[in-house]
């Protein structure tokens, strides 16, 4: 059985999208106690295209961590590191060695949204702050943030996935990972 090798060009790259996704979480982004909205997508989609789902689970949630502990903006939470293992994990899911189709960024968009945005993330909050989460007063602008940003990251995702050619510059850099 033939042993993956991992190159300094690969984990060079998997650290500036690494830090990439911190810098747009803590930085680049616009946030409350309750609510963030972020571009941290766009380096997630990019490392589960080019890593595969255990790979860019384990970057998303060290991203979630070095954040966490370089930048802080709350008390830490281990469930949102799993949220970040999770969604990094779908993307690559979906992503990894597979064409780009809209289905398919629609699918992983949707199941991001759906199962860590709506569903992980807000009981993850009620559990840190004791929010009540049938006050519908909480839910609404965590529905309209969504429903606003969903077909953005999925014309993103699509574009960049498909449109920008860092496949072809980084053939030779991942040719040891495959």
């Amino acid at each position: 059985m033939k042993k993956k090798r991992i190159d300094a060009r690969t984990i060079t790259l998997m650290s500036l999208l690494i830090a990439l996704m911190v810098v747009f979480t803590r930085f680049i982004s616009f946030e409350t106690q309750f609510l963030r909205i972020s571009l941290t997508f766009i380096p997630e989609s990019l490392m589960g295209i080019l890593f595969g789902p255990f790979w860019t689970g384990i970057g998303s949630a060290v991203a979630d961590t070095v954040g966490m502990m370089l930048f802080p903006k709350g008390p830490y939470f281990p469930g949102f590191t799993l949220n970040a293992f999770i969604s990094g994990a779908i993307y690559g899911f979906f992503y990894y060695k597979k064409e780009l189709t809209w289905k398919r960024v629609f699918t992983a968009t949707l199941l991001v949204t759906v199962l860590i945005h709506l569903f992980l993330t807000p009981l993850w909050l009620g559990l840190m702050y004791g929010v009540n989460l049938s006050n519908i007063a909480w839910w609404i602008p965590r529905i309209l943030k969504n429903i606003i940003f969903f077909p953005i990251q999925v014309v993103a995702t699509y574009y960049l996935g498909n449109k920008v050619p860092y496949k072809q510059l980084l053939n030779k850099s991942l040719a040891n990972f495959k």
